[in-house]
C-alpha cells in the first residue's frame, strides 16, 4: 500500500465501507475546511476566538442538528453525522464541539423533551444558525456526579424561580439560548433561558491552554425568573441530560479520529521530507515503528467509529458502546498526537504544524464528556454487573 492511499486516510480502504450519501457528506464538509475553516483555524485558536458567523456557514451545509428530524433539521443517518464529526475534528476539536453542542445536547434536549410550541419556536431557527444555544449541566463543583448539582429551580406561583451557576459550557457566551437543567423540589427539570433573561448573565472563561478555538463560559443564574412554558415538559430526573450527553459522546468517538487523522498524515509528510544523517527520517526504524503503531490505531479506531455508527442506524446502539468508542478512540487520537510530535522534534510544539493544537484540543477531549474514567467503570459495570462509582 502506498503512502498516498494512507494520507487519503482511508486505512484498508475503509471509504468502500461508506455508502455513496456518506461520501458525499464527507467531501461537503472537507470542501467546506478547505475553504473556510482551514485557512483561519490557526488564527481562531491563537486568538483564543471562533467566529460567531461560523453558525451559520454550519447552518448552510446543513450540519446543525442534522440527526434529528423535521423542524428544519436535515434528518440525516448517524453515520452522516459520524463522517461530518471527524472531518470537522480533523480541522479543529473546537469546531466539532460546536456543532455538538449545538446539534446533540442543546437541539436534541429541546427536540427530545420539548413541548411542541417550543420545538417550532427554536428549532428551525437553530438548525440555520440563525439561534445559538448552549447546554448548562456541569457545575463548578459537580462535573462526573452531576446528581449532587446545587442549581435549584422553585416555584413561585406559577413560574419557575432559578439559581446557581454553571460551569465549562461550550457557546455559552454567545448563545441566544441555554438548555439549563436544575433541581426542583422532586426531581432535575430542563429548562430555556434565553439570553437576556434578568439574573441570567454569562463570563467567557479565559487562559485556556486547549480548545482555543472555542467558547467557554460560565453561566450565572441569580433570581432567574421564567414562565411555566420555559420547562421542558417531556422528562424529570438525570435520564434526559445524561441521554443527550450520550448522543454528543457518539459525535465524539469519530471526531478524535479526525484529530488521530490529521496528526498521522502531518507525521508522514515529515517524515518523508525531513532529513537528517543523509536521508529522510522515514526511512529510520524507530520512525516507521511509531508510524506502522499510529495506523494500527487510527486503522482501529475508524472501524469501531463505523461499527457504531451502523449499529445506532440500526437501533441497536446502547450507552455502554458509546462509552467504550469514546474511551477507546479518544485516548488512541491522544496517543497518536503525541507520537506524531515526536517525530516532527521541536518543530512540533509549533502553530506551523497542526499537531500540538490537536494534542492540547484532545486533552481536554479525554475529559468532558465523561472522563475516561468515568467511562472506564461503565464498561467495568457492563463487565462484571457491579458498579463502582462510590
Amino acid at each position: 500500500m502506498s503512502s498516498s492511499s494512507l494520507q487519503s486516510l482511508s486505512p484498508l480502504d475503509l471509504d468502500r465501507l461508506l455508502t455513496a450519501d456518506e461520501r458525499a457528506v464527507r467531501d461537503a464538509v472537507r470542501d467546506l475546511a478547505a475553504k473556510e475553516l482551514l485557512p483561519n483555524v490557526e488564527e481562531w485558536y491563537e486568538a483564543g476566538r471562533i467566529p460567531r458567523e461560523l453558525a451559520q456557514e454550519f447552518g448552510r451545509l446543513g450540519l446543525l442538528g442534522m440527526h434529528l428530524n423535521g423542524y428544519g433539521c436535515a434528518g440525516m443517518s448517524a453515520v452522516d453525522y459520524g463522517v461530518a464529526c471527524l472531518e470537522l475534528e480533523a480541522v479543529d476539536s473546537g469546531l466539532r464541539s460546536f456543532v455538538s453542542v449545538q446539534g446533540s445536547l442543546a437541539m436534541t434536549a429541546i427536540h427530545r423533551f420539548g413541548s411542541e410550541e417550543q420545538r417550532e419556536h427554536w428549532l428551525p431557527r437553530m438548525a440555520t444558525g440563525e439561534v445559538v444555544g448552549c447546554f448548562g449541566l456541569t457545575e463548578p463543583d459537580h462535573g462526573s456526579d452531576p446528581a449532587g448539582m446545587r442549581t435549584r429551580a422553585r416555584r413561585d406561583g406559577d413560574d419557575w424561580v432559578l439559581n446557581g451557576a454553571k460551569m465549562w459550557i461550550t457557546n455559552g457566551s454567545i448563545a441566544d439560548v441555554a438548555v439549563v437543567w436544575a433541581a426542583t423540589e422532586d426531581r432535575v427539570r430542563g429548562f430555556l433561558v434565553p439570553a437576556g433573561t434578568p439574573g441570567f448573565t454569562t463570563r467567557e472563561m479565559k487562559r485556556k491552554l486547549s480548545l482555543r478555538a472555542s467558547i467557554t463560559s460560565e453561566l450565572l443564574l441569580e433570581e432567574v425568573r421564567l414562565p411555566a412554558d420555559a420547562v421542558l415538559p417531556g422528562v424529570t430526573g438525570l435520564r434526559g441530560p445524561l441521554s443527550c450527553l450520550n448522543e454528543a459522546r457518539y459525535g465524539i468517538l469519530w471526531g478524535a479520529i479526525g484529530s488521530a487523522r490529521t496528526c498521522f498524515e502531518t507525521a508522514v509528510g515529515y517524515a518523508g521530507s525531513r532529513v537528517q544523517f543523509g536521508r529522510p527520517i522515514a526511512g529510520f526504524q524507530l520512525t516507521q515503528r511509531k508510524l506502522a503503531d499510529m495506523y494500527l490505531e487510527l486503522t482501529k479506531g475508524a472501524l469501531l467509529a463505523l461499527q457504531i455508527g451502523r449499529l445506532k442506524d440500526a437501533g441497536d446502539l446502547t450507552p455502554q458502546l458509546v462509552s467504550a468508542g469514546k474511551l477507546n478512540n479518544v485516548r488512541a487520537a491522544l496517543t497518536i498526537a503525541r507520537e506524531a510530535r515526536t517525530i516532527l522534534g521541536a518543530n512540533g510544539v509549533t502553530l506551523e504544524y497542526p499537531v500540538m493544537r490537536h494534542a492540547a484540543n484532545l486533552e481536554s477531549v479525554l475529559t468532558y464528556e465523561g472522563t475516561s474514567e468515568i467511562h472506564t467503570l461503565v464498561l467495568g459495570e457492563a463487565i462484571t454487573g457491579i458498579p463502582a462509582y462510590r
